[in-house]
């Protein structure tokens, strides 16, 4: 699948090598849905302090945050997160799994952003689970099954990566479908706290389409050696919201 799209004087051509089926599409969908039971709406990365310090105070505003978490903060180490616990789960490689699953939960720079990544990457895998077990002998599915006994913590990413890649989503789809999903959550609470109308919030999104495909090409040539952060007002922001009087969401 091939998206161009031209923006200002810079041109952006992505190709996914992968073709992504319809049922692959379904199940993309449906994980990333607002409606799958991970309690997403109960986090916003940061941003309630943000708005409440005067760092976010209208919609160009709330891009340039997001598109600085995107390409130097969690976006970006996120998405090559992702990948990598994708392509060790088509390898079948249960050890780095395990390995990325811990690196996954030390990266996090406060407690309420581990609590964000652990609460929903946990949430998530459980759900999968329960409700979408994947059927088949293929290597990323016996990982799957092997790595879902038991009670065990997940960060976010690694969860969505094991996951796709046992029901056969590409992991260029999973990474994109990832990046706007984490986008239009922060955009949502961005709706409550700025606030932001409904046709603002829409544009914040499409302002931010072309960072989102750069993410993730950027995070398909990485590799584990590149996962690291620079964003440190908004993870400054997280930690200031543990203690801000008066909160609507958990980080």
């Amino acid at each position: 699948m091939a998206v161009a799209r031209l923006t200002g004087t810079v041109t952006m051509v992505t190709v996914m090598d992968d073709p992504l089926s319809t049922k692959a599409l379904y199940k993309l969908l449906s994980f990333l849905s607002p409606a799958f039971p991970i309690g997403a709406f109960t986090y916003s990365h940061g941003l309630e302090n943000a708005v409440e310090n005067g760092s976010v105070t209208h919609a160009a505003s709330l891009v340039e945050w997001l598109t600085s978490i995107m390409w130097c903060g969690a976006g970006r180490s996120d998405a090559i997160l992702l990948k990598e616990a994708h392509q060790a789960a088509l390898q079948g490689d249960r050890e780095t799994l395990i390995e990325l699953r811990e690196l996954g939960l030390a990266l996090q720079p406060s407690k309420e952003r581990s609590l964000e990544t652990c609460a929903q990457g946990t949430a998530f895998f459980k759900a999968v689970t329960q409700s979408w077990p994947p059927s088949g002998e293929s290597p990323a599915i016996l990982a799957f099954n092997d790595l879902s006994e038991g009670s065990t913590i997940w960060p976010y990413p690694a969860a969505v990566g094991l996951c796709c890649a046992a029901h056969g989503v590409p992991v260029e789809a999973a990474t994109i479908g990832f990046l706007q999903a984490f986008a239009a959550n922060i955009v949502s609470a961005a709706i409550r706290t700025v606030p932001l109308g409904q046709t603002e919030a829409q544009t914040v999104l499409a302002k931010l389409e072309f960072t989102i495909f750069q993410v993730a090409e950027e995070a398909a040539r990485s590799d584990i050696g590149d996962l690291g952060t620079s964003t440190f007002l908004a993870d400054i922001a997280s930690m200031k919201h543990e203690t801000q009087y008066s909160r609507l969401f958990r980080s």
